[in-house]
């Protein structure tokens, strides 16, 4: 038995990512401990309740959804990596969704037959190369992303689709649910996101992300795992180019013979003690941009019997889709809206609840000053809601209570530069940073999205830990 302040790995963050890691190391018996800064584990995807109402964190919907029993899907080599049975996510499908640009709407779902039919109504001429295009993307596996090399995903399709407008509506879900890059995206990643969102799709328990991460944790401590809540990590002693120990915020200190880290390639080398006055800079030149304001609105009424009837919608109004930083606080011009309710459960949510999500302005939102702050996350609420019923039925006066959150609250709760929610752009595929033993799981190791994020934990752990120990 490891003594008290010795393991053999510590992971850096109670995400999905750490937790998955987590399990994987104390089914083969590591002695490992989670430490979360946070009092409740899930990092973006958590859960929270307020003023009598309960909300998700970040969750619009899980990709990667699959059936019970295919070998090869993410979510189902999740499951089985992590001992766990299909039934404990009680993951339950769409029912449909859509892209809507000026003129033309996109229907999609989780058979990729509707979107295939929407493509050749809607762009005949692009038909036969978007079944090239869906031909071509087999090739690339989300476990081999170190390999891959960097090409732009806009300039590839240029081999498959002509039309700008359609390159523009594939990508705009896409970019929206896992792109670091300002209007574009690797096509490696591209590729992943493609067949997660559009071939596998989209589900969602019905008790939300609180039953994916009861059953995490459950699965983590029926292991014997420990985790440490409210435990936030000061510093990384590296000495001799390796994490000689663990510096936490209440002043202990711990050691391990390897660290996993899910905070963010920049947040993590900050950690280290030794950076130089020149690495700051330099790290910070690398953060990722793009951030968002989310507002959660709880109604008065179900969003059907409003005239909202999709899944999610991604809107865009402006003539071509803007996928980058906006000048002012939130850019009204897209937006993507999402009905919690709308998915395939046994029996309907009670409540009705519509998400609608902008492109913020971190820089601009962590100027206001604390009174000024409350009121702009007012006005733009409002702004957001106005744009929408340009494109949907309005529901402004049925909302009985809101919350929002804004890059500010992103940075908050995940200690994220720039409250950048896919982290930065540049991913390190193997997980390896400039330290020995310190490797990047989540975010930025590259792999996104909740069964993305698992797998990156799962992957990370058998790699640097799980193999070298062996």
């Amino acid at each position: 038995m490891a003594s008290a302040s010795q393991y053999d790995c510590l992971i850096i963050g109670a995400g999905m990512s750490g937790l998955a890691a987590g399990i994987r190391l104390a089914h083969f018996g590591k002695q490992v401990c989670i430490l979360e800064r946070h009092h409740t584990p899930g990092g973006l995807n958590s859960y929270y309740r307020l003023n009598g109402h309960e909300f998700d964190a970040g969750l619009h919907a899980v990709t990667n959804f699959a059936p019970h029993g295919g070998s090869s899907a993410p979510l189902n080599r999740v499951l089985r990596q992590l001992r766990l049975r299909y039934e404990d996510f009680a993951l339950c499908p769409q029912c449909e969704s859509d892209i809507r640009f000026p003129g033309v709407t996109l229907r999609f779902s989780n058979d990729l037959a509707l979107l295939e039919s929407e493509v050749r109504a809607r762009f005949p001429a692009q038909a036969d190369g978007f079944r090239r295009l869906e031909a071509s993307l087999p090739g690339f596996s989300a476990l081999d992303l170190e390999r891959m090399p960097p090409v732009s995903a806009r300039q590839a399709l240029k081999d498959f689709i002509t039309d700008p407008l359609l390159t523009d509506m594939l990508l705009c879900p896409l970019l929206y649910y896992g792109s670091p890059r300002e209007d574009d995206m690797d096509f490696a990643q591209f590729a992943i996101m493609f067949r997660s969102i559009f071939c596998e799709g989209l589900a969602r328990p019905r008790e939300g992300v609180r039953r994916i991460i009861a059953a995490l944790l459950a699965q983590y401590r029926a292991c014997g795992g420990e985790m440490r809540l409210a435990c936030g990590v000061r510093r990384l002693n590296v000495r001799g180019g390796r994490v000689a120990s663990v510096e936490l915020e209440n002043g202990e200190t711990l050691a391990a013979d390897t660290v996993l880290s899910s905070a963010g390639h920049v947040e993590t080398m900050r950690l280290c003690s030794d950076l130089t006055p020149d690495d700051g800079p330099r790290l910070d030149a690398q953060a990722g941009r793009m951030t968002f304001m989310e507002s959660i609105s709880i109604l008065d009424a179900l969003p059907e019997t409003l005239g909202l009837t999709q899944t999610i919608s991604f809107l865009n109004g402006a003539e071509r889709f803007r996928y980058r930083p906006s000048e002012d606080l939130l850019d009204t011009s897209s937006a993507v809206v999402c009905c919690p309710g709308h998915f395939q459960y046994d029996r309907p949510l009670d409540v009705g609840v519509v998400r609608v999500t902008n492109i913020a302005n971190y820089r601009r939102w962590a100027r206001l000053p604390d009174d000024e702050y409350r009121a702009r996350k007012r006005e733009c609420y409002e702004r957001s809601l106005a744009a929408v019923a340009q494109h949907l039925p309005g529901f402004r006066a049925h909302v009985k209570f809101v919350d929002i959150f804004t890059p500010r609250t992103i940075t908050r709760f995940t200690g994220h530069v720039n409250g950048a929610v896919y982290g930065a752009p540049r991913k390190s595929g193997d997980g390896r940073t400039r330290v020995e033993n310190l490797f990047l799981c989540g975010t930025d190791q590259g792999l996104l999205g909740i069964i993305g994020a698992m797998l990156s934990g799962i992957t990370m752990a058998n790699r640097h830990v799980l193999r070298r120990t062996a």
